[in-house]
């Protein structure tokens, strides 16, 4: 599988070096120079912009730097220097009020959602426990059932913002006098690990999972609705041992990409490119998936995902990179 993957990989990587060999260094210099892009410490991250970098570089003709940075250092960049150009995967609930000051001082601008709805997280159960047993999609039906979901809660490892939370509406709901037992792991990969191990025995699993990330990609997973999201609760929940916390179900994270003003103004093309690049969360979680599965870098996932998603992408591009594309790749 991950030979015949690669091959193509390799086909199509050699056809890019190719094509910019002929062409990049004065297309870059008459149509677009140097961008850079802040490239975050996580891989849908380095997956994005690795897409980002191949359709600039190839079909608007740029010079595309990725820098290696993280949510608090690239905007604190872009406030000291104006650079990078481009910041994107920005989990907007974690930049605080940094990024509120920048874009109040009009220096940056948001552009798009680079996740649709956005970044997920809540508490899951395997699907094929929701077909089996349809009332578990409520806590009602989790609490009602506690056996059927194996009687424990999985929850996040100590000093993660999602065990606060958790935390707290498991005092909110007296999940505790319905039977469940809460497990607290000790590590994401003990997490990751015991969502694994149940699908290989179809075994019960009940707990705290988010997405886009390898898991949610590798195994089909329904979300346990809560209650309705409230804001004021849902803040409330975030603070470490909350007094009175009420039920609130968690909202989708906004994940954004933004752009400096003087970029919006010098790069107008390309800044209608990144209006339109986004993602489906669990669009995401699949390439992670491939990703993982085939040991690949977000080089290659970049064109797995060009080559195999141009449904997705063909619309993000004017015409004449569209052409380009497509010729580059077959298409």
């Amino acid at each position: 599988m991950r030979k015949t993957t690669l091959l193509a990989v390799a086909g199509a990587t050699a056809m890019v070096t190719g094509f910019a060999a002929q062409t990049g260094t004065a297309r870059a210099a008459e149509q677009c120079g140097d961008i850079s892009i802040a490239q975050m410490n996580w891989a849908a991250a380095e997956v994005t912009t690795n897409i980002a970098k191949f359709m600039l570089d190839q079909g608007y003709g740029c010079n595309t730097s990725l820098v290696k940075s993280d949510t608090i250092p690239a905007i604190t960049s872009i406030a000291e220097n104006g650079r990078p150009d481009v910041v994107t995967n920005l989990w907007l609930n974690s930049a605080g009020d940094a990024y509120k000051k920048l874009e109040s001082e009009g220096k940056i601008k948001r552009v798009a959602k680079t996740l649709q709805p956005g970044g997920v997280e809540g508490w899951w159960i395997p699907t094929y426990l929701a077909k089996e047993h349809p009332e578990l999609k409520t806590i009602e039906g989790v609490m009602a059932h506690p056996d059927w979901v194996g009687g424990t809660f999985n929850n996040c490892p100590d000093g993660w913002g999602c065990r606060v939370v958790s935390d707290n509406l498991i005092k909110a709901l007296d999940l505790k006098s319905s039977g469940i037992e809460v497990f607290n792991h000790g590590s994401g990969q003990t997490l990751a690990s015991s969502i694994g191990s149940a699908f290989a025995d179809k075994k019960p699993w009940f707990g705290y999972y988010w997405g886009p990330t390898v898991v949610m990609g590798n195994y089909d997973m329904t979300r346990v609705k809560l209650g309705d999201y409230d804001k004021a609760k849902f803040d409330n929940l975030q603070n470490k041992d909350a007094s009175n916390p009420q039920v609130s179900d968690f909202p989708a994270a906004p994940v954004l990409t933004s752009v400096t003003s003087d970029f919006a103004k010098t790069h107008p093309a390309e800044t209608e490119f990144f209006s339109k690049m986004s993602f489906k969360t669990d669009t995401m979680s699949k390439l992670l998936a491939w990703q993982d599965e085939n040991k690949a870098s977000g080089e290659e996932t970049a064109v797995y995902f060009i080559k195999n998603y141009q449904d997705t992408w063909k619309n993000w591009l004017d015409a004449d990179a569209q052409k380009k594309l497509s010729k580059l790749i077959g298409g």
